[in-house]
């Protein structure tokens, strides 16, 4: 496949609701696959892609987007991860046994972004974005689907109130936005900094039962 990754496969028959985990810069493809077995009961399948880039030669650090000089990422280069990680998925899903009609994109910081580029360009491939410590870029606005579309898209956003690397403002602003885009985001704050705590993991696994259309447990 296109990228390095790890995945939680659920030991129950298919095909399975499935969570695609883009973890953030500075960590790699197993950074989030330990929440798996708390999210819906260990009941989905869930893909960890790894980013390409290493930020150093001994390798266990990676991030999502080549710098172009003193800029963090250019539009292009955006472009070209958010194609690279659209055909991971295109193969990835079926071939682990997920379920295509079942997707849920999960992003937290910098793969936060991706997942909202992702499901804002094309929100009936997804059953909802998960926004974990992050913020609407730019690109995801402008390649964004028609508002009506955009309105059918379920969304949860989680931020820390006490983000040291991320400002909870940054997530409000991004809540703003995505509201006058036709969004209707479920959008919660927690005391914590950029993290994914106890009682937002909770909310998050909540939200992945309802999304994926899961039976009580």
């Amino acid at each position: 496949m296109s990228l390095v990754h790890s995945v939680w496969r659920a030991g129950i028959d298919g095909p399975l609701p499935t969570v695609i985990a883009l973890h953030g810069h500075g960590a790699h493809g197993m950074d989030l696959l330990g929440l798996a077995p708390l999210l819906a009961g260990g009941r989905l399948l869930v893909i960890c892609p790894e980013a390409e880039i290493p930020l150093n030669a001994q390798g266990g650090s990676f991030t999502w987007f080549a710098r172009q000089g003193e800029a963090q990422r250019t539009p292009e280069e955006f472009e070209r991860v958010t194609g690279v990680v659209r055909a991971f998925m295109d193969e990835a899903v079926p071939r682990y046994g997920g379920d295509p009609a079942r997707v849920v994109v999960l992003g937290f910081s910098q793969g936060g972004t991706l997942a909202y580029r992702l499901g804002l360009g094309e929100p009936a491939r997804f059953r909802g974005v998960a926004a974990l410590s992050t913020y609407l870029p730019e690109e995801a606005i402008e390649h964004a689907a028609p508002n009506e579309a955009v309105a059918a898209l379920p969304m949860l956003i989680q931020h820390g109130t006490a983000d040291p690397q991320i400002a909870v403002e940054r997530a409000q602003q991004s809540h703003a936005l995505l509201l006058a885009m036709g969004a209707q985001p479920d959008y919660r704050e927690y005391p914590m900094h950029h993290q994914i705590g106890a009682a937002s993991l909770g909310d998050l696994s909540d939200w992945l039962e309802r999304v994926l259309e899961l039976p009580p447990r």
